[in-house]
């Protein structure tokens, strides 16, 4: 009757270390969610107007870097020639029509731009 006994409580004993264990892991994994909360938030993303788009394929049109129509969207056609136009200018190339990028062109920012 002990045997059994002993039997039946070392049964629970090990399921009840594997259940500690897998929780321990689940535990784990919603810690490192809560950890990438910590991180600062980004702040403000820069967009640029839709007339500002158009003034920059304009201007890379009259460079020929671009081709295509003063659409008013960054489309990859628009985004290659930016590129061209940066890696000209000897700026940071991105792909983006970025603050920098719109201040080498001339084209003028808007109030909420210009404090970003």
């Amino acid at each position: 009757m002990r045997k059994l006994l002993w039997l039946v409580l070392s049964v629970i004993f090990v399921f009840g270390l594997s259940a500690a264990g897998q929780n321990k892991n689940s535990n784990g994994g919603s810690n490192a969610a809560s950890t990438n909360t910590n991180k600062p938030k980004r702040g403000p993303i820069f967009r640029a107007t839709t007339d500002q788009i158009k003034q920059a394929q304009a201007i890379l049109r009259q460079r020929s870097f671009y081709t295509g129509e003063d659409t008013g969207k960054l489309n990859p056609d628009t985004r290659a020639g930016l590129k061209k136009y940066q890696e000209a200018e000897g700026i940071k190339v991105t792909g983006t029509l970025n603050k920098i990028t719109l201040e080498k062109m001339a084209i003028p920012l808007t109030d909420r731009q210009k404090t970003m």
